[in-house]
């Protein structure tokens, strides 16, 4: 089953320093059709104008999923404070806030808005030591195909405790691809940016689909 959701349909928020587009409930939004999807929990479209950070807040057994989409992201926590590198537009990073953890996420650019894909995964057990692990992926290595940049089995794939994958692409326009679904397991996908079908259904910018019990997916 392919469940679409349209972009009109996503819960929007304006907060004049950042931009927000909420899949499931978070924060003031609440919507019991749309609390989760599997160990998904939150799916955030995010935008943050220049200079600005998410003031510091705190998070417990949570992973933490940051896909940079535009402009520089800069990462900070009460683990290391703000000792990390700066993360340029197609990088991952994922933080496990397991037993307790403080973080912010920042636009590292003075002059230029940051958007950024964020996910939360529910962790297969509660507790785990914090961390983080971010990793940078070109343009060049998601074309044509479906990248693997987080993954249960880590690899060249940002690790998560939880046994899930998040896959992107930069699909040229006239081709194709295929993602086969092991049985008992569904994917959510989101176009960030262009248009195409899935399994027939056209999507364009920003709409969404839940798939259940699908074999295989054609984009």
């Amino acid at each position: 089953m392919i469940q679409v959701r349209r972009d009109a349909e996503i819960y929007e928020k304006e907060g004049g320093w950042f931009h927000a587009r909420w899949h499931f409930s978070f924060d003031e939004y609440r919507d019991p059709e749309w609390m989760d999807f599997g160990s998904l929990r939150v799916f955030n479209d995010d935008r943050l104008v220049p200079g600005v950070a998410w003031p510091m807040h705190p998070h417990r057994d949570i992973e933490g999923l940051t896909y940079v989409v535009e402009g520089t992201f800069q990462h900070a926590d009460s683990l290391r404070g703000d000792d990390y590198p700066v993360l340029p537009a197609g990088s991952v990073q994922r933080m496990t806030l397991g037993s307790g953890a403080w973080h912010s996420e920042q636009n590292a650019s003075d002059t230029e808005p940051m958007r950024f894909i964020q996910l939360w995964i529910m962790p297969r057990e509660a507790g785990l030591p914090p961390s983080v692990e971010q990793r940078v992926f070109t343009k060049e290595a998601r074309t044509g195909r479906l990248m693997k940049v987080i993954s249960a089995e880590g690899g060249d794939a940002v690790l998560v405790h939880q046994d899930a994958a998040v896959y992107v692409s930069s699909l040229p326009a006239g081709q194709s691809l295929s993602h086969k679904f092991e049985d008992g397991t569904g994917g959510y996908l989101y176009v960030i940016r262009g248009e195409g079908r899935l399994n027939g259904d056209r999507l364009g910018t920003r709409d969404t689909a839940k798939v259940r019990d699908e074999p295989e997916l054609s984009l």
